[in-house]
């Protein structure tokens, strides 16, 4: 072991007795004790730490303890030493090492593609819904049980949805211990299982609870037209945090030009120039912003319509209007009337004059009288017409 020499008199040795112990899920109590042999006097004593895995880390405490939230599935390492200091020296001891070994499992058993969204409801609570893949390596008959847990608090799930062959892989806590009103702080998520043909490998993992929040959508908005301005206000979503903790996004579309306009607002009303000669649909969304980190944006509010498509030229549109309704309505009365025998009604024939001499063409006239005699309920044809007029005309 070295033994630093501070002005030729003073020796600084490591601390003793480092331990590592796993004090709930993914957490660990550092604790060690100072060296029995190291001389007090007028020197600062402090302990320079480092993590190692599963997530380097360095700092310095003056406490013989610390605790530190990791996962763990794949193990956790640190080392310790001593720092001395007097006025603007410092001397430091060698490093004490400790280790937890991984999470016993087999490999590929544990499972992946892991996520969680939280959401405030209306009640000022917090519900979680976890969702995963079974590991490659797990067998069918494989169930996997989820725990979260939040500050001391730890809950096992007693909502699960299943894949086909019956293996868990949601969850669902309607309701859960998590302060919709902390910032930052860490939700613990803990998988294991079970298996009757393989060791199933836990995993953990560490979510911050705003960045996996599903922001509430938000409430009341309300659109309006004053001359060729849009206004637009809303209120903000559901959530502990005040209004200036968020940012909106604005989605704005042109239904008559197709023209789609998606803006970021900082405030919760907007005012805009627009074309008051179409309609636009409207909807609003919302997110973190400032206080906290950012979290998942909320789905988008329902829509909201606001003003009327207008023609540019309304009088060439009246005149196309009344054109087309002028032939539809000459069109409609020329079928009515073929169908009810209205024209031969209204134009009946000519009945053929009384013959008081003796035709001296007999045959021709019964022709012509044949012709001519028959009430006409439809329109002749045309070529029939012009063969019964000759045929009077050769009578008289």
């Amino acid at each position: 072991m070295n033994i630093f020499v501070f002005s030729f008199t003073v020796q600084v040795f490591p601390p003793v007795n480092l331990t590592l112990t796993v004090s709930a899920l993914a957490q660990v109590l550092l604790h060690w004790k100072p060296n029995p042999n190291q001389e007090q006097r007028n020197y600062t004593i402090r302990y320079d730490v480092k993590i190692l895995n599963p997530v380097p880390e360095e700092y310095d405490t003056k406490k013989t303890h610390s605790i530190r939230t990791a996962a763990l599935h794949n193990g956790f390492s640190a080392h310790v030493r001593t720092l001395l200091l007097h006025d603007d020296l410092q001397m430091r001891s060698d490093w004490v090492k400790e280790k937890i070994p991984p999470l016993p499992g087999a490999p590929e058993t544990s499972v992946t593609n892991l996520s969680c969204v939280t959401r405030i409801t209306i009640s000022s609570t917090v519900s979680l819904h976890c969702t995963w893949l079974p590991g490659k390596g797990a067998p069918e008959d494989t169930k996997y049980f989820l725990f979260y847990r939040y500050e001391t608090y730890t809950e096992e799930c007693q909502d699960y949805i299943k894949d086909k062959w019956n293996r868990n892989t949601e969850c669902r806590f309607s309701v859960t211990h998590i302060d919709p009103e902390e910032v930052d702080n860490l939700i613990v998520i803990h998988i294991n299982g079970s298996s009757n043909y393989a060791a199933i490998k836990p995993f953990q993992q560490l979510f911050n609870q705003n960045a996996i929040e599903k922001v509430n959508v938000p409430r009341n908005l309300t659109v309006f037209l004053e001359q060729n301005d849009l206004l637009a206000t809303w209120e903000k979503p559901i959530s502990p945090f005040p209004k200036e903790c968020f940012e909106y996004e604005f989605y704005l579309f042109n239904l008559k030009s197709g023209n789609k306009q998606i803006l970021k607002i900082s405030s919760n009303d907007f005012r805009l120039q627009i074309d008051v000669t179409s309609r636009y649909s409207i909807q609003v969304r919302a997110n973190h912003h400032i206080c906290c980190t950012r979290g998942f944006w909320s789905d988008w509010s329902e829509i909201i319509y606001v003003g009327q498509n207008k023609l540019e030229n309304p009088i060439a549109w009246i005149l196309a209007v009344l054109c087309v309704s002028a032939c539809c309505t000459f069109l409609l009365i020329a079928i009515i009337c073929k169908i009810n025998h209205i024209w031969s009604k209204l134009f009946p024939p000519i009945p053929a004059p009384s013959n008081k001499f003796r035709d001296p063409f007999p045959n021709d006239y019964e022709r012509a009288r044949t012709c001519t005699s028959e009430t006409e309920t439809e329109f002749g044809s045309f070529a029939e017409d012009l063969y019964c007029s000759a045929l009077d005309d050769s009578v008289f």
